[in-house]
C-alpha cells in the first residue's frame, strides 16, 4: 500500500459547521470528504445519515444543492435550522433574547433529568443520577414551553429548538450521550444555560431536508450520495449493540417533541428506544443464517444497489479482517472503487490509496475509519 498524504493533493478547506457532542460525528473527515466529492463532478448530494448534519452543513456551504436525511428528529430539526435558513443571523436575535429571560420554573424535565448538587454527587430526588443541575432544567422546561406557546414558523422553531440544544450541550454533565450520566457534576454544569443564535449562513439553494428511511429516499436522483451508516458490535458470540444511536440521543428527541414519553430504565430513556424498538440493521453485526454473511454487509450492499446516484461516498468503521473482507466483495462487485482514504484515530495521520485489498489489512485494527469514493458507472 502507497500512503500518500491528503494534504499534498488538498484543493478545498473544509468551511466551519456547528453540532453537539456526537459520537458519529464526522468533524475530523470533513475536509476528506469534501475532497473526494471535487473529484466527481457532482452538484447535487444526498446525505442518507445526516446525524448532526456536520456533512450536511459542509456540503451546503461549499454549494452544493443537499437532501439531508436521518430518521432521527432532532437531526431534522437541525436541518431545517442551518440547511432551509434564508436569513441572516440578526433576524433571530430577538426570538432568543425572548427565550432567555423567560422565568424558570420547575416542569417535567426538571422533575426527570434534573438534579441538585449534593456533596458534589449528581443526583436527582429519586437518588438517580441526572445529566443537568435543576437550575438549568427550570430554564429548560420554561423555554421549552414558550417555544410550542409562541406562533413560530418552521424555519423560525427550528432555530429556537436547536439553539436550546446546543445550550444544554455545553452545560450536561455526560460523557456525551444520555444512556448513561456522570457520577459527579461536571465543571460545565454549573454554569447557567444561555442561549445563543445557531451560527447560521443564509442558503442560496434549495436544499431538502427529509426524515425517512434510508432506503426509502436512497433511489433519488442525485449526483452523489454520502452514506455513513451506524455501526454495532462486529463480535457475532455477542448480541447486537445493546446501545443504539436513538438511545444515545433521546433527550435530544424528548426536548424537540416536548411530549413527555413513557421513560424506563436508570438513565430514564424513552421507552420507544428499547433495542426491540430502535434496532438499526445497519448496527445488526451477527450473520445471516441462510446465507453466512454479516447481516450489516447485506444491507449496505442492498444500500449501494439501491443508490440512485451514481457517486457514492461510503465511510466505514474498522470491525476487524471478517467485515472487511466481505465489504471488499460488495464493493468490487457493485462498482469501480476510484480512491479510498484512511484515518487512524489513534494517531491522527490520514493516508490516501488507490483500490487495492490493502486496506483489509489495516481494518483489523481498532479506530480505523475509511472513506470509499465509488463510481456506479
Amino acid at each position: 500500500m502507497t500512503n500518500l498524504s491528503l494534504f499534498d493533493d488538498m484543493v478545498v478547506d473544509a468551511p466551519s459547521t456547528e453540532g453537539i457532542k456526537y459520537a458519529g460525528s464526522k468533524l475530523k473527515l470533513l475536509r476528506s470528504i469534501l475532497e473526494l466529492a471535487k473529484k466527481t463532478p457532482a452538484k447535487t448530494i444526498l446525505d442518507g445519515f445526516a446525524g448532526s448534519t456536520r456533512v450536511s452543513q459542509a456540503f451546503a456551504k461549499t454549494g452544493y444543492r443537499v437532501i439531508c436525511n436521518d430518521t432521527a428528529v432532532w437531526s431534522e430539526v437541525f436541518g431545517a435550522c442551518y440547511l432551509l435558513n434564508r436569513e441572516p443571523r440578526t433576524h433571530y436575535l430577538e426570538l432568543i433574547q425572548h427565550l432567555n429571560n423567560v422565568s424558570p420554573k420547575d416542569g417535567w424535565f426538571t422533575e426527570h433529568y434534573g438534579g441538585s448538587e449534593n456533596g458534589g454527587v449528581a443526583v436527582g430526588e429519586d437518588g438517580l443520577k441526572k445529566p443537568w443541575q435543576v437550575h438549568n432544567t427550570r430554564k429548560l422546561d420554561a423555554i421549552r414551553d414558550e417555544i410550542d406557546r409562541l406562533s413560530l414558523s418552521t424555519v423560525e422553531k427550528a432555530v429556537a429548538l436547536a439553539s436550546l440544544i446546543l445550550a444544554l450541550d455545553r452545560v450536561d454533565s455526560t460523557l456525551g450521550h444520555f444512556v448513561s450520566y456522570l457520577k459527579d457534576w461536571s465543571p460545565r454544569s454549573f454554569k447557567e444555560l444561555h442561549l445563543e443564535v445557531p451560527k447560521l449562513f443564509p442558503n442560496t439553494e434549495d436544499h431538502e431536508v427529509v426524515r425517512q428511511d434510508v432506503f426509502d429516499i436512497a433511489d433519488r436522483k442525485v449526483d452523489l450520495a454520502y452514506f455513513d451508516p451506524p455501526y454495532g458490535s462486529n463480535n457475532e458470540k455477542m448480541p447486537p449493540s445493546r446501545v443504539r444511536y436513538a438511545s444515545y440521543y433521546h433527550l435530544w428527541t424528548t426536548v424537540c417533541l416536548n411530549d413527555l414519553p413513557e421513560l424506563f430504565g436508570k438513565a430514564l430513556r424513552r421507552k420507544d428506544t428499547s433495542d426491540t424498538v430502535a434496532a438499526s440493521v445497519f448496527e445488526e453485526f451477527r450473520k445471516n443464517p441462510a446465507s453466512g454473511r454479516f447481516l450489516a454487509v447485506e444491507a449496505i450492499e442492498r444500500l449501494i444497489q439501491s443508490t440512485g446516484a451514481r457517486w457514492i461516498i461510503l465511510s466505514y468503521s474498522s470491525g476487524g479482517r471478517a467485515t472487511a473482507d466481505e465489504l471488499n466483495d460488495v464493493l468490487s462487485t457493485n462498482g469501480k472503487v476510484i480512491e479510498v482514504i484512511e484515518l487512524d484515530y489513534k494517531r491522527n495521520v490520514m493516508a490516501g490509496m488507490k483500490w487495492t485489498n490493502d486496506w483489509i489489512r489495516d481494518a483489523e485494527s481498532k479506530n480505523r475509519e475509511f472513506l470509499f469514493l465509488i463510481d456506479k458507472g
